[in-house]
């Protein structure tokens, strides 16, 4: 019964050894634009919003705004195009700036990420129960008010059990509320701006009186209106926010992924510039003002969108006036809310991606069963509930906090592909065509970036500011970890580089099953694996004859890359298994080996187990585990508990497991750290199975 209750709610588990299942789950650039440019799309419903405001009674500057954010979003979007093009695999600003500018600006960028995809997804449903409540009657605002912090938490659970079903299956389920979206608000531009044609004349004379009039020093002068256009257009950064999604997100489109990858941003970036441009137009079109004497702590405050409509409609029949205001603000509530959905499809993997590099646990590369980064997703989830609760759901505050970190990302992606082309100009003949558009668009980015600081900083910019740095610090800190635990356990594999064996005992047959058979899990081939088979004789001394090395091929989120890295990864863990299978007949055993992939490790290991006994009947398994001589409780969550789980499953099973010690003394992790940490580009492996 809970086995059908986890399907129904969570999808039926996914087969990995299936060869369609990577086609099947990977998204077309239509579905891709849908499921990551939704967070692009939706951001026209409080960027424009936040720059107009900013304009105060000087709208005429509209006209520049609609054309400068029109032009940044085609700029920043051919920047990442290019960006895809050097980096396929996906990644997104962590990986570019890791490659290009060094680790320490990677982990800078990738927390930056990180913290923005939680905000990606409190802005998204914090935007969109303000634009549904925007479509409610005055009277019915003030009763609906105390529930809209509980109603934002309910949608954040709701999309996390959605996302933990499956990216595509997120993706299909949200498609009617997209396309019903792109609907309303194609009649709302269209006929906000072909409606009110016939006014242009009369707003052009407007926009140029006002313009002269400002001009004059004693008014404004060309400086401050300047510093006006600017304040407004960095306040309004807000409207680019989900442009690298797509960059980011290339490991779930389908082959070929670069292609899928620069349709779905040409989508993206035509689509919001349209979007964005046109509702500013409107504004300046229908004379939108904000309510007066309004804050959005108000039952009488509306979103600039929800009174756009109003005056759009306002000479419709009034009965089909009222149900288009309430039916495009619902599809702008709607969308926000599945815009979110950028927030749990990238943010996980900007953390999968992490956890590869060692930045954060390992466990945040696994995949669960639904082919999901679970715990990714879970704790995306969890940290939007509770950045919702703190900021008390507060839109202003959470876009401030969200751009900031949005355009820490992009300066430091343009930043490294301005680096880039410069130092290889002369191996790329068409550097001079790339190289402008880097430049630009770090000069806009670090702009938007230094001005909504300086302007926002004690709004809220503070807030992200120490929360990105936390991340930072405990992220170093983790990875400082890692390498310690792995230098003190180097010395295992210079031990065993070389040990005393018989060759001529290489040629020893199978296993004989009716014999003693030791089982011992195993990874990679290693001085922790090979010390595993040395204690184990050490410990039972002539006790088996058979040795059976038994070891799972984790699919996790660094090699769920199709159908090719898969078989890759049985052919390595063959190759390697075979080696062991060599060293323990060159040590006088009869030996074979039992493999297989998949994406949970206990599982799959359980499996090979229980078969294993049916062939060989007197087995006692045995695995390899970390002890560390003074455990913190940091351990736990840094270093997997495979090998305790695994006998839990067994034993219960009725089957005898032994944990074989490896001992971490305190004394190697101070050799370690007295080594120093080894050069930016060293790779630290992901954790193995048997640690």
């Amino acid at each position: 019964m809970l086995s059908r209750l986890s399907d129904f709610l969570f999808g039926r588990r996914k087969d990995i050894r299936d060869p369609g299942i990577f086609h099947r789950i990977a998204l077309i650039p239509f579905l891709a634009w849908v499921g990551l440019g939704s967070d692009g799309l939706s951001s026209s419903a409080y960027g424009p919003d936040e720059a107009y405001r900013a304009l105060g009674d000087r709208t005429y500057l509209t006209v520049g705004l609609a054309l400068a954010t029109g032009l940044t979003v085609f700029i920043i979007s051919y920047a990442y195009s290019r960006i895809i093009e050097h980096f396929p695999h996906g990644g997104g600003g962590y990986v570019v700036a890791t490659k290009l500018l060094g680790n320490r600006a990677g982990v800078v960028s990738g927390c930056a990420l990180v913290v923005d995809y939680m905000l990606t997804i409190t802005v998204s449903v914090a935007s969109g129960a303000d634009a549904i409540v925007s479509a409610l009657p005055l009277e019915w605002r003030s009763h609906v008010a105390p529930y809209k912090l509980s109603a934002e938490i309910a949608v954040v659970l709701l999309l996390v059990l959605v996302n933990l079903r499956g990216v595509k299956e997120s993706v299909i389920a949200v498609l009617p509320i997209f396309l019903f979206f792109v609907l309303t608000h194609v009649i709302l531009i269209g006929w906000g701006v072909l409606h009110n044609v016939s006014h242009v004349p009369e707003v052009a004379r407007h926009v140029s009186s006002s313009f002269h009039r400002d001009l004059d020093p004693k008014v404004l002068g060309f400086g401050g209106m300047a510093f006006l256009f600017l304040r407004a257009y960095s306040l309004g950064g807000g409207t680019y926010t989900g442009i690298e999604a797509t960059s980011n997100g290339l490991a779930i489109m389908r082959d070929p992924k670069v292609e899928t990858g620069k349709r779905t941003m040409v989508y993206m970036a035509v689509s919001l510039a349209i979007t964005a441009g046109g509702i500013l137009v409107c504004y300046l079109l229908t004379n939108v003002q904000p309510v007066a004497d309004c804050d959005p702590s108000k039952p009488c405050w509306k979103t600039m969108n929800a009174i756009l409509a109003e005056n759009v409609s306002a000479h419709w029949p009034h009965y089909l006036s009222r149900g288009f205001v309430l039916a495009t603000l619902i599809a702008e509530g709607a969308l926000l809310f599945i815009a979110a959905q950028t927030g749990f499809i990238d943010g996980p993997r900007v953390m999968a991606n992490m956890a590869t590099d060692s930045w954060l646990p390992h466990r945040f590369a696994a995949l669960s069963d639904r082919l999901t980064t679970q715990n990714g997703v879970l704790l995306m989830g969890g940290s939007a509930v509770l950045l919702l609760f703190f900021t008390g759901g507060s839109v202003d505050t959470l876009v401030v906090m969200y751009s900031i970190n949005v355009f820490a990302t992009f300066s430091l992606s343009n930043l490294g592909m301005t680096r880039f082309w410069i130092t290889h100009r002369k191996e790329h003949k068409d550097w001079r065509r790339h190289l402008p558009v880097h430049i630009i668009g770090f000069a806009l980015c670090a702009a938007i970036l230094v001005m909504t600081m300086i302007e926002k900083f004690a709004a809220g910019g503070w807030g992200t500011f120490v929360i990105t740095a936390a991340a930072v610090v405990l992220c170093i800190l983790i990875r400082n970890h890692y390498l310690k635990v792995r230098r003190s356990l180097r010395h295992l594999d210079q031990l065993f580089a070389s040990i005393p064996t018989d060759p001529k005992k290489e040629e020893l047959g199978p296993c004989d099953p009716a014999r003693p058979t030791a089982a011992l899990f195993v990874t990679g081939y290693n001085g922790l694996g090979v010390h595993s088979v040395l204690t184990l004789l050490r410990m039972f001394p002539r006790q088996f004859t058979n040795m059976v090395f038994i070891s799972v091929g984790a699919i996790d989120s660094g090699n769920f890359k199709g159908v090719t890295e898969v078989e890759v990864l049985k052919k390595r863990t063959r190759e390697e298994l075979g080696r062991y299978v060599g060293l323990a007949r060159r040590l006088g055993l009869s030996a074979e080996f039992r493999f297989n992939v998949g994406t949970d490790v206990i599982d799959e290991a359980g499996k090979l187990a229980i078969d294993l006994v049916k062939e060989f009947p007197n087995t006692i398994f045995f695995s390899g585990k970390l002890i560390f001589e003074e455990p913190r409780w940091y351990h736990r969550l840094l270093h997997n508990e495979t090998a305790y789980a695994i006998q839990h499953r067994l034993q219960f099973a009725g089957y005898p497991m032994v944990i074989l010690p490896v001992r971490v003394r305190e004394r190697e992790l101070q050799r370690a750290r007295e080594k120093g940490d080894p050069p930016d580009d060293e790779p630290l492996p992901m954790e193995s199975a048997s640690q």
